[in-house]
């Protein structure tokens, strides 16, 4: 954690004419909405384009917010394999430009995304979307649903590693748990 108790996190939803971006920041334990938006590819002809474009504002954007960490969401397996090849070739570029930048990543499955923040797997878009509303305290109607997937994305790692915002200890086991914290054992 930075010295002025600041953090950042980036979140992407990967896509190969889309891409959502989110930055939030960990102050006082709790998470702030700083800039979200997306990079929009679909007027670019070929996808060496596409790739090049992702990993330049992905970039840009590390260079700018200066994140921490970068949260990104998986590829979900779908039926039509050129499609994932392509969105794995969009993962791997935004992984490269943060890594390139010095940024942790950690990768999240939708479905872990989904259940982090509406604790429902299968929630709609539109619904991740509306509790993000309610958790920032914002209007998101009119920001683009890989945007919110990307907010959605940093916000499950916040929640993923709470314990570490909190000046919190990890534990490797329930015996190590309990070790430390008897108190918390009902008999």
């Amino acid at each position: 954690m930075k010295d002025d108790h600041r953090y950042r996190l980036l979140g992407v939803d990967p896509g190969t004419n889309v891409l959502g971006f989110a930055v939030i920041e960990i102050a006082r334990k709790d998470p702030e909405l700083v800039d979200m938006g997306v990079v929009n590819m679909s007027k670019l002809r070929t996808q060496q384009l596409k790739l090049k474009k992702i990993f330049e504002r992905l970039q840009e954007i590390i260079y700018q917010y200066q994140p921490d960490h970068m949260a990104i969401e998986a590829p979900f397996f779908g039926k039509n394999v050129q499609s994932m090849l392509k969105l794995g070739r969009a993962q791997g570029v935004a992984i490269a430009a943060a890594m390139t930048s010095g940024v942790l990543i950690t990768e999240y499955s939708p479905k872990k995304i989904k259940l982090s923040i509406t604790g429902n797997g299968n929630a709609s878009k539109e619904q991740v979307a509306a509790m993000l509303e309610n958790t920032f305290k914002v209007s998101l109607r009119e920001q683009s649903l890989d945007a919110t997937d990307a907010l959605a994305t940093a916000l499950c790692h916040f929640y993923q590693s709470r314990s570490l915002f909190a000046g919190g200890k990890r534990y490797g086991g329930w015996d190590s748990f309990i070790a430390d914290n008897p108190n918390r054992v009902k008999k």
